[in-house]
This record gives structure tokens, C-alpha cells and sequence, in this order.
């Protein structure tokens, strides 16, 4: 048996290149299938990838920081000698690679690149639509061989315990791929299309030259459509928090400020539905949602992102906590969970007042909190101490003029204001 090439396979929704962040195994170690081998960046999130074929890792044909197109060889595997054989679990192999050769059976074709056929000239960002795949889409469905090539897709299916047998595939002749799998889990989430890859620039004296990587590339493009299809507007106003702040402490250790917030702007949304929208543009069609996915900005290890609470609108103050936690440690941790359909923005645990946010395309609005502190108030006339925080809220103002971006507004700030009252009515 020949050496293999294990080409870097598609990764997902139109994404191009990944950036190799840490190899997991070194040249001269065995493998063996579907065993991660390599941890990359995409624009979306760190991934680890497996290997469709079991032996000896003959080479890394990329080094760690360096950037990989789709469909480049990645790793070459070769067979395993009578020495190391006895070391691979052959039970395990033996399975995984009968699964491929099942799908390849069905149909699979050279859909993703790097998987599942051989002799395929891999052109990176293009799939060819597989004549297998049409050929046979009716019988497969019939007998629920599931139309997968991909380890990264069966292994997402496998840790979220989705049986692929149950999935009609989105991709050619019925194919499942990694966003079928994402929307079974009920974890939609946003593509954004790598830049494409520019010669290196030589650096002139006194300066120096960081390469974006391509999750930073994939952010500049997202905020710099919005910046050029969103005409923005911007209202802010003062809130006395002091209420909100003396619940959250007289209910410790229960949920914190930010579900108590979350579950105001949900209440908000209810009443002006427009801010949980979309623009079609091709259509000029404001689109309202009836689901509330209440999408949270999280500074990350790798930047900023805007993992999602699915349908917070059904939550109550101690469910939004609980999914407020569970969402953004995931985020920090390089997963992001959901695409919002409205954006909260706690900017205040940055130490900062306020933020002319930019609008996570293609919502409508980011409604952002700063930080509360003491400060002098005037009540009844006098002058006293209380908790105060500035409320800014960014929206598009397409669909929404002044007077429902200030009436949105000050639904939020009244129940921050009186909080047991609004909770109560709730």
C-alpha cells in the first residue's frame, strides 16, 4: 500500500483556508482513523481535525502558524509496518474505514475535499457536484445510509448525540454536511467568508507586520459590511440602576445583572418587534422574527465574538443566567453557540461609560450597557448617591425612526429602574 495524502478537508460554509494552530501528532507517530491529528484556526472557531487513514505520520507539510487553502495536502500517512501495526487498535481502523467505504457506496463522491475518493484534483473553495451522489440520492434515502464523507461531521454528530440515519443532508444528492448537523443540535451558526490570502509585504524601517488571522480577517469583513449597508443611528441615556443593583444583591447567589438586563430587552423586543429583525434588501422588506435569539458580545481569547441564547424569549431570569454562563464560557473557549437575532452589549465590564457599537450584520440593533457607578442624582429635588449606568443603543435606521428607537429605549431603562414591578408583570 502507498503512501496517503490527507488533504485539509472543507471545514464549513464556504470557509477556504484554516490557520495551523498545534499539531497533535509528531512525524513518525501512528495513527490511527479518525483520530485528531492537528488543531486549526478557521474564521469561526479553533477545530481539531481526524485523519481518515490509520499508520505512520510520514509528514506535516505545514508548521504551526502557517495558513493552509482547502483542499492542500496537510499530512501524508504511510501504511503501517509490521512493527507498529500490532500497536493500532485494528477493531477501531478497520470499522471507520469500512463506514467511509459504505459511503463512498452510497454516494458520497468527492464532495469534501481531502475525503473519501481518490485520484480528485482539489481546488479549494469549489465543489464539484457528485454524479454519484444524484444517481443514487433516492435509494439511499431509502435505505438511510447516511450521506457523510467527513470524520468532522460524523464526530460533531457523535459528541451531540445526533444519528445522522435521521438527517436529510442540505448538500449535492442529499449529502450531509457540517451545517445540517449544526442546525440538528439547534446551534445555527453564521458563516463569513475568509479573505482571500495577499503576498507578503516587506516591512519598512520602524514598523512592524502581524498577519490577521483569518478568524481577525473574517471580523473586519463582517464590521466593515455593516459599516457600508447599515445607516446607523446612535440614542443613549443615563439610568438609575440603584434598584436593579439592590435586587441582585438581596437575591445573591442567584442570577446576575446581565440575565436580570437580558430578560428587559426581551421583554422590550415583545413590544417593538421591528428591533428583531432583518433587512431583505433585494425584496426592501423589513423581515420581523418571531423567535427571540438574544445574542451576547464576548471578548475572547481569539477577538471578539457573538455567541447566541436560543429563544430567549422563553427563558425565565434564572434560565437566561444559566444560558448566559453556559454560552459565553463556551465562547471564550473558542466555540461559538447560535447567530443572534438581536445583540446585547456589556461593555461596562471593560471599566467604560459608553460605546457607539457597530451592528452585528444582518440584525438591526445592539443595544450595550456601561459600567455602573456612583454617582450624583437628583431625586425629589435632592441630590443623592445612587448606582447609575449609560444605556446606548445603535440601530439601523431603516427600519425604525427616532421615536421607536427612544420608546424601545426607555422600556428598557423604566424596568431597570423598577425591576420588581416590570418582573412582576412578566
Amino acid at each position: 500500500m502507498s503512501d496517503q495524502v490527507f488533504r485539509l478537508p472543507d471545514l464549513g460554509e464556504g470557509l477556504t483556508e484554516a490557520e495551523v494552530v498545534r499539531w497533535l501528532v509528531a512525524e513518525g507517530d501512528v495513527v490511527e482513523v479518525d483520530q485528531p491529528v492537528v488543531e486549526v484556526e478557521t474564521a469561526k472557531s479553533l477545530v481539531e481535525v481526524p485523519t481518515p487513514y490509520a499508520g505512520t505520520v510520514a509528514t506535516r507539510h505545514a508548521p504551526e502558524g502557517g495558513v493552509l487553502e482547502v483542499g492542500k495536502p496537510l499530512l501524508t500517512v504511510a501504511p503501517a509496518t509490521a512493527s507498529t501495526a500490532a500497536s493500532v487498535s485494528p477493531a477501531p481502523a478497520v470499522a471507520s474505514a469500512e463506514t467511509y467505504r459504505e459511503e463512498e457506496r452510497a454516494g458520497s463522491g468527492n464532495v469534501l475535499i481531502g475525503y473519501g475518493t481518490s485520484g480528485a484534483t482539489a481546488v479549494p473553495g469549489r465543489r464539484r457536484r457528485p454524479r454519484a451522489a444524484l444517481a443514487h440520492a433516492a435509494s439511499v434515502r431509502a435505505s438511510r445510509v447516511p450521506l457523510v464523507v467527513s470524520p468532522l461531521v460524523r464526530k460533531l454528530a457523535r459528541e451531540g448525540g445526533v444519528d445522522l440515519r435521521t438527517l436529510d443532508g442540505s448538500g449535492p444528492g442529499g449529502l450531509i454536511v457540517r451545517s445540517d448537523v449544526v442546525r440538528a443540535l439547534a446551534l445555527p451558526a453564521p458563516s463569513l467568508p475568509s479573505a482571500p490570502a495577499a503576498p507578503a509585504a516587506p516591512s519598512s524601517p520602524g514598523e512592524r507586520r502581524i498577519p490577521m488571522t483569518g478568524f481577525r480577517r473574517a471580523v473586519s469583513a463582517a464590521l466593515s459590511r455593516s459599516r457600508a449597508e447599515i445607516p446607523e443611528a446612535t440614542v443613549w441615556v443615563d439610568v438609575d440602576a440603584t434598584r436593579l443593583w439592590e435586587l441582585r444583591e438581596s437575591t445573591r447567589p442567584g442570577p446576575g445583572l446581565l440575565a436580570y438586563i437580558a430578560r428587559f430587552v426581551v421583554a422590550a423586543l415583545r413590544e417593538y418587534p421591528v428591533f428583531n429583525s432583518r433587512v431583505d434588501t433585494e425584496r426592501q422588506e423589513i423581515v420581523e422574527l418571531d423567535r427571540i435569539d438574544l445574542g451576547l458580545a464576548v471578548q475572547g481569547a481569539r477577538g471578539l465574538v457573538v455567541p447566541a441564547v436560543t429563544d430567549a424569549g422563553a427563558l425565565t431570569t434564572t434560565g437566561l443566567d444559566e444560558q448566559i454562563r453556559r454560552v459565553t464560557a463556551a465562547a471564550r473557549a473558542g466555540t461559538v453557540t447560535g447567530a443572534g437575532t438581536f445583540t446585547l452589549n456589556n461593555y461596562g465590564r471593560f471599566n467604560v461609560d459608553g460605546s457607539a457599537a457597530i451592528i452585528n450584520h444582518p440584525q438591526v440593533a445592539i443595544l450595550g450597557f456601561g459600567r455602573i457607578i456612583d454617582r450624583p442624582w437628583v431625586i425629589d429635588g435632592q441630590v443623592c448617591v445612587r448606582k447609575i449606568t449609560q444605556m446606548s443603543f445603535v440601530f439601523d435606521h431603516r427600519v425604525a425612526d427616532g421615536a421607536t428607537a427612544a420608546g424601545f429605549m426607555r422600556s428598557v431603562a423604566d424596568a431597570v429602574e423598577n425591576p420588581a414591578s416590570v418582573i412582576a408583570r412578566l
